[in-house]
């Protein structure tokens, strides 16, 4: 089989790195190959947090080049802005219509980029937006958008059902097992 990957972009405090380390889990179950790699920026102060999910028969290198990403799973508008070099072409983005403004926007010295979604459909590139906050809020917390992000992700696999929720089960702590079920399946059916 032939290598897949995934890029998971955030601002760090969004659980871009839970949303990795489940994804490697449910790959490692299916006995995948699986390569995970996780590029730090200021993730303690909100800024960009990049992990690359590489799978296949056998991964070398836990790298993505540009122009090599089967999909990017995005956690904020601008963060999937940055990264569509790294789409192939015929490739996905999957992005949390959320805003987050960025040290500049908040410092007053630019503006946050007006109808990025818009923009990103010009490019020819094949976007799946949704409003995850509200769904992660309606599962219960505002910090459950990576659950959502998850299910809606789902949609683009064969597994099953079964196979995501021990994935889940194993990677957040059993006291918020119910609400990230929840939004996974909000994401998944939205």
């Amino acid at each position: 089989m032939e290598t897949k990957n995934i890029m998971i972009v955030g601002v760090g405090g969004q659980g871009t790195l839970l949303a990795s380390k489940l994804l490697g889990r449910l790959l490692l179950g299916r006995g995948y190959d699986v390569k995970v790699s996780e590029v730090h920026g200021m993730s303690q102060r909100g800024g960009s947090v990049v992990t690359y999910v590489r799978w296949g028969e056998r991964v070398c290198s836990p790298i993505i080049d540009k122009g090599e990403a089967d999909c990017i799973l995005s956690f904020e508008l601008l963060e999937a802005a940055r990264y569509t070099e790294y789409l192939k072409p015929g490739g996905r983005i999957i992005v949390n219509s959320q805003q987050i403004n960025p040290m500049p926007v908040i410092a007053g010295m630019a503006d946050y980029p007006q109808k990025l979604e818009e923009k990103l459909g010009t490019l020819g590139i094949n976007v799946d937006a949704l409003d995850a906050l509200a769904l992660a809020e309606e599962a219960g917390s505002s910090r459950a958008v990576n659950l959502v992000l998850m299910g809606r992700l789902s949609r683009h696999f064969d597994f099953t059902q079964e196979e995501w929720m021990d994935a889940i089960e194993h990677s957040v702590p059993p006291k918020f097992l119910e609400m990230n079920r929840k939004a996974f399946a909000l994401g998944a059916n939205s």
